[in-house]
């Protein structure tokens, strides 16, 4: 008999699901999404934080290899353009305890590149090896009962079609409207929480300047145990010899759009070395504002009765503060449950497969949420939620781990295998980590950043301050 998948949504979930499917033996798998998908890699106005800075952590990366098995992905990515961060020596972090060193031993590896180009690069992945069709269509809501979803309704102009499906993924993003779609199919009650911080990006595109090109990537982070609002900026290499700069802050400290304004702003950071870096830099951009920030968290998993045949995955089910760089590869691990259940029932109208991807995915999205969350209660003026008595206790902890970060080795690593996804927040917690944060850091705090001589000049050649 034959089977079709339907995947709303052709972002980097949704492609990562079509892949799923196919491979799990879908006869067919249509992808829809409202926009035109550009023949390249663009921005699309679907994604309201593509011009932002965008990492892909180690934890993502595997996962989706895993998922795209033998297609190399990372490799396709390094050819188009992308970069290969280490955390322990290709970045340059002033945490809110001080500056990190950098080491000389190896430790986790991100790629940066630009948004569009991670999206495009697994687009024409899985078009190449996969028969999924993408269409251009705008889901309006879902067909069936609350028993089985049994397709989606299509927003035609000659009046809404139906497409019938024997499995229906949601991997509209941010704007998903699941909620609603499951109230009128009689499944009502869902629990959503958001906490909004306020944050507001500015991001510019910059030409690297000459001799450049290798300086690492940079990034003064938030502190969000100061009195006043969030405020970071980074320097990020992306494809095309191009720096992404993106500035951040919380309500009360948002970066301006003006080109003016937004090199101050990194100028007034407590340390200036963004603002220095661009004042030498050619831009090739305005500033892009974006204000879609908030973490957002639909607790699907929790309704009493789940349809068959309707799953839910990436930005639909949590939605997370991009500052943390977490949200590609939390989609990743969502696409991941799906693949493995589909493994495990070989069927896509298998009993109670949907509940258990949603719940599973639901758990992949646990930690992520919890790392996000933890930090943003914290800025004045947030929406959602207050620190509680045990989040005061693990921000302590955490704090003094950051704090020994800044010269031990151990704590430096559990902090990466941690926030790159490598290892649960527990990771943090084994007696190796405890006793490092114990003990603290054995050398003395960096008052500056942990420059080489050679990136020292390139840094002194490119201030146009008079710093």
């Amino acid at each position: 008999m034959s089977r079709r998948a339907v995947v709303i949504g052709a972002g980097l979930a949704g492609m990562l699901a079509a892949a799923v499917l196919s491979a799990a033996g879908a006869d067919e798998v249509v992808v829809l999404d409202r926009d035109e998908l550009p023949e390249g890699p663009e921005h699309r106005k679907g994604l309201p934080q593509g011009r932002h800075a965008h990492l892909l952590m180690p934890g993502g990366m595997e996962a989706m290899e895993e998922l795209l098995p033998g297609a190399q992905l990372r490799k396709r990515l390094l050819a188009a353009g992308a970069h290969e961060i280490s955390l322990s020596s290709g970045m340059l972090a002033l945490t809110s305890e001080g500056w990190l060193r950098r080491w000389r031993r190896e430790g986790p590896v991100m790629l940066t590149c630009s948004r569009a180009l991670v999206d495009w690069v697994l687009r024409e992945t899985v078009r190449e090896r996969t028969p999924v069709e993408i269409r251009r269509g705008a889901v309006v809501g879902l067909t069936g009962s609350a028993g089985r979803v049994r397709g989606v309704r299509i927003a035609e102009p000659g009046g809404d079609t139906d497409l019938e499906a024997d499995l229906v993924v949601d991997a509209s993003g941010r704007g998903t409207r699941v909620v609603s779609w499951l109230d009128r199919l009689g499944l009502g009650g869902v629990r959503e929480r958001a906490v909004d911080s306020g944050l507001v990006n500015a991001s510019r595109v910059y030409r690297v300047p000459d001799g450049a090109g290798r300086f690492p990537l940079t990034i003064v982070q938030p502190n969000p145990y100061a009195a006043g609002p969030g405020r970071s900026a980074m320097v990020m290499p992306i494809e095309g010899d191009r720096w992404l700069v993106s500035c951040g802050g919380s309500r009360g400290g948002e970066p301006p759009a003006d080109p003016e304004g937004f090199l101050r702003y990194a100028l007034s950071l407590p340390d200036p070395i963004v603002g220095r870096l661009i004042s030498g830099a050619e831009p090739l951009t305005d500033v892009h504002l974006s204000r879609s920030t908030s973490n957002v968290r639909r607790y699907l998993e929790e309704l009493p009765h789940w349809p068959e045949g309707f799953v839910v995955l990436g930005d639909a089910l949590a939605t997370f503060n991009p500052a943390y760089g977490h949200g590609m590869s939390v989609a990743a691990f969502g696409a991941r449950v799906l693949g493995r259940e589909l493994a495990r029932g070989g069927d896509l109208r298998a009993p109670g497969l949907a509940r258990r991807v949603v719940r599973g995915a639901a758990r992949s999205a646990d930690a992520a949420w919890s790392m996000a969350v933890s930090q943003d209660v914290l800025y004045p003026g947030v929406r959602g939620g207050r620190p509680s008595a045990a989040d005061r206790v693990l921000t302590g902890y955490t704090r003094r781990m950051m704090r020994a970060a800044t010269g031990s080795y151990p704590a430096a690593s559990a902090i990466w295998d941690v926030t790159s996804l490598l290892a649960p927040p527990t990771r943090m917690f084994r007696p190796g980590a405890v006793l490092a944060a114990v003990a603290g850091s054995p050398l003395p705090p960096s008052v500056s950043p942990p420059l080489t001589p050679a990136e020292r000049e390139v840094l002194r050649s490119l201030d146009r301050t008079g710093r």
